[in-house]
């Protein structure tokens, strides 16, 4: 299963979803430098056993994501209307 990570709008908020697009959940950074990790959808079950932080960085929560589901981490890149806005 691998897992796509998008930045919402709001730099502080990643959204998780599987390849078929269903959402699995959000990381969330609040306060700053400390991301935790909210699963919705079927992932709460899969996940449940899991850290969910707080994580130092974005990186160690997706390798903590990585590492429990064996699965892979995409970071997606998301168009804005000035252009694409690397992830």
């Amino acid at each position: 299963m691998d897992i796509t990570v998008t930045q919402s709008s709001d730099d502080t908020v990643w959204l998780l979803s599987d390849l078929l697009g269903r959402p699995m959940g959000e990381i969330t950074e609040n306060p700053a430098g400390e991301f935790r990790l909210v699963t919705a959808g079927q992932a709460q079950e899969t996940m449940k056993a899991m850290k969910h932080g707080p994580f130092p960085s974005l990186d160690a929560a997706l390798a903590e994501i990585e590492r429990f589901t064996r699965s892979a981490c995409r970071r997606v890149s998301v168009k804005s209307g000035n252009g694409e806005v690397p992830a």
